[in-house]
C-alpha cells in the first residue's frame, strides 16, 4: 500500500481533533464528547485504509521489465503463429509486403484511378 500506518493515526488524530471541537462549541456532556471523538477517530483509521489503497491503486506504475517480457512474449507468439510445421519454413508476415507493387504505375494513373473510384462514388450516392 501507499504509505504507512502513521498516516492512519494521523487521520484518526486530525478526525478526532475536529470532532472534538465542532461539538465542543454546542455544550454537550463531556462523555458524550470524548466516546464520538473516540468513533470519529476509529472510523477515520480503517477509512484511511481504503484511501490509501485507492491511492496505491492509481499510482501504481509497472515496472519495464514486465513491458519487456509482454513484448517477449508477443514475439514468441508470432513466431509460432508463422511456422508451418507442415512445410518446415517460414510463412510471411504482413511486415515483409512493401509498396512495391505501386512503384510501376505512374502516379498520374493513381491518380486517375481514384478520380474514377470517386466519380463512379458520386453517381452511386446520387441515384439512390
Amino acid at each position: 500500500m501507499y504509505g504507512s500506518i502513521f498516516y492512519n493515526c494521523w487521520a484518526a488524530l486530525l478526525a478526532f481533533t475536529i470532532y472534538f471541537f465542532i461539538i465542543l462549541s454546542q455544550s454537550q456532556a463531556p462523555a458524550q464528547i470524548l466516546i464520538g471523538s473516540f468513533v470519529t477517530a476509529a472510523v477515520a483509521f480503517f477509512v484511511t485504509f481504503a484511501v490509501r489503497y485507492l491511492l496505491a491503486y492509481v499510482l501504481y506504475t509497472p515496472d519495464q521489465q514486465l513491458f519487456e517480457e509482454v513484448a517477449e512474449q508477443n514475439e514468441t507468439d508470432t513466431e509460432t503463429l508463422n511456422h508451418d510445421p507442415y512445410l518446415d519454413k517460414e510463412m510471411p508476415t504482413t511486415s515483409n509486403y512493401s509498396t512495391v507493387e505501386y512503384n510501376d504505375e505512374s502516379p498520374e494513373e493513381i491518380a486517375q484511378v481514384v478520380r474514377t473510384m470517386l466519380s463512379q462514388d458520386d453517381t452511386a450516392t446520387n441515384n439512390s
